[in-house]
């Protein structure tokens, strides 16, 4: 039955939709402050290492599970409005993943490196542009799609997967694609 997957994939889509504009919007445009997501998401930019916990983003999945749920169901039956509410609530968890690993891991293969840019173009480059985390689709829709160029990390921001453990300098591999700005504290020097 074709209806499952389709239904599965448009949730997933939904999601990359919501992801985009709560992130734009909610997090990024002064007019609607304050607001549920604003305070998590300027603690994350303001400390890049700093992730809502656990306990909140899983509360998250299960409320848009939910909420989700009984209209889609009431729409469409019961297999293609459980497949839509999982669609959504798993792409969820896929975004939740895929952005902590871009801060807390290098990165690997075309799509992990293209995350790990397009993300942090928008963390240190302009946080008015490439608001869609793990697709492009709703920054080309909207316009806000950038490509990187350099990007400038502040020191104290720095991934430590982007320093050398050794000198705590930038890493080799990332030194035409990435910059740091700023010194190190004495004490770390």
């Amino acid at each position: 039955m074709i209806a499952i997957p389709v239904a599965f994939f448009l949730g997933a889509l939904t999601w990359s939709l919501l992801e985009y504009c709560i992130h734009r919007w909610l997090g990024h445009d002064a007019r609607l402050r304050p607001n549920f997501f604003e305070e998590e998401h300027t603690r994350h930019h303001a400390h890049g290492d700093y992730f809502a916990p656990a306990w909140k983003k899983g509360s998250a999945a299960v409320l848009a599970f939910a909420a989700t749920l009984v209209p889609a169901v009431l729409l469409v039956g019961v297999a293609p409005g459980l497949a839509y509410a999982a669609g959504l609530a798993g792409f969820y968890l896929f975004y939740e993943v895929v952005h902590r690993r871009a801060h807390t891991h290098a990165g690997f293969g075309a799509y992990g490196r293209w995350v790990r840019r397009h993300h942090f173009w928008h963390h240190f480059g302009d946080p008015r542009v490439n608001h869609g985390v793990t697709s492009p689709l709703w920054d080309i829709a909207f316009g806000t799609l950038r490509k990187p160029g350099v990007i400038v990390v502040p020191v104290k921001l720095a991934m430590p997967w982007l320093l050398d453990e050794a000198t705590g300098d930038l890493r080799e591999e990332f030194a035409g694609q990435y910059r740091l700005r700023g010194r190190r504290p004495a004490a770390e020097a």
